[in-house]
């Protein structure tokens, strides 16, 4: 008897065994921002892995992998192993433009990862010092147009989100204006507070209180109707510039080749996230915009990639702008 029964155990514990190994997560995964820490990517990475964790029972691990306009990082996240270890946050400028400002891309954003979902956009301002002399946006792009390259734009440096967002503001505007590259977004918003710059294009999330305290001027926000972080900023179709519609949006990716069901699962703790009151509050209180339900699952980011990278390539190669 005793016999049968050992048999009995070691059948049944090699038939957990492949059940057992399967289990996902069983330890902690990495989700790699291509960014430095503090930045809107990396803020908005944080809040959305401390919700998810608790849904999968592991911890999520935030590493900030910066460099090459994010490139680095988005480059190692897809060379991982597709085991479901190993995601990343990507945005716009990661997803979106990366193709057309690095002619050496080691990847490919359509064809090199899956699509995990959509966690929320960072809505594009326009700014200027606040001493520019223009009322509203009407003014000041007849202003920028009619002075060239004598308006100074400033930007966090090629392929950032303040330079690739303004490339479509030249481009959509007619304006040719002499750009000052900067390392970072702190920078060079601390030049155009001083009023060194005459304006620049960037994510809510660095702006809002810049605004509130009159340091600078918003002349619109580029999103389809106005922020409840700051109410009083009209949209750029209210102001007189419909086509100017743009969101430094971010999202989650795995390595190609990671197992649909993990990131059906991923997908699955991220829509719990983007649903839970407290997570939501963290986010809408950044000026972020959230998808909606459709907006939230996995071909619905495929697809959005794949429109980005379109939407951006003309933009970017008619500017000449080119990547380090």
């Amino acid at each position: 008897m005793r016999t049968i029964l050992t048999a009995l155990s070691v059948a049944a514990a090699f038939a957990a065994g492949p059940a057992m190994a399967q289990a996902y997560p069983n330890k902690p995964i990495t989700m790699i921002v291509p960014f430095a820490a503090g930045g809107p990517t990396d803020v908005i990475a944080r809040i959305a892995a401390d919700n998810m964790s608790k849904t999968l029972g592991q911890q999520i691990v935030i590493e900030n992998v910066a460099g090459a306009g994010g490139t680095t990082g988005s480059t190692r996240t897809a060379q991982s192993v597709p085991d479901g270890y190993t995601i990343m946050m990507g945005h716009m400028g990661t997803h979106g433009a990366a193709p057309a400002l690095y002619p050496n891309l080691k990847y490919d954003p359509t064809k090199d990862f899956e699509p995990i979902g959509m966690v929320a956009g960072t809505p594009i301002l326009i700014v200027a010092k606040k001493t520019f002399p223009a009322k509203d946006l009407k003014e000041f792009l007849a202003k920028a147009k009619a002075d060239g390259d004598k308006i100074n734009e400033a930007h966090a440096g090629i392929g950032s989100v303040s330079h690739t967002t303004c490339l479509l503001l030249n481009a959509q505007a007619g304006l040719k204006p002499t750009q000052v590259p900067y390392k970072g977004t702190g920078p060079a918003l601390n030049d155009l507070v001083s009023g060194q710059v005459d304006f620049m294009c960037d994510q809510i999330v660095n702006l809002v209180e810049q605004i509130k305290g009159g340091n600078i001027k918003a002349y619109a926000i580029a999103t389809p109707e106005r922020s409840p972080a700051l109410p009083d900023v009209p949209t750029t179709k209210e102001a007189g510039l419909p086509e100017y519609q743009v969101s430094a949006w971010n999202a989650m990716f795995a390595p190609k080749g990671t197992p649909k069901d993990i990131t059906a699962k991923l997908n699955d703790a991220l829509q719990k996230a983007l649903a839970d009151e407290n997570t939501r509050k963290r986010l809408l209180e950044l000026g972020a915009v959230l998808p909606d339900k459709a907006g939230q699952t996995q071909d619905a980011l495929g697809t959005f990639v794949g429109q980005e990278v379109a939407r951006w390539t003309p933009v970017i190669k008619a500017s000449g702008a080119v990547g380090q």
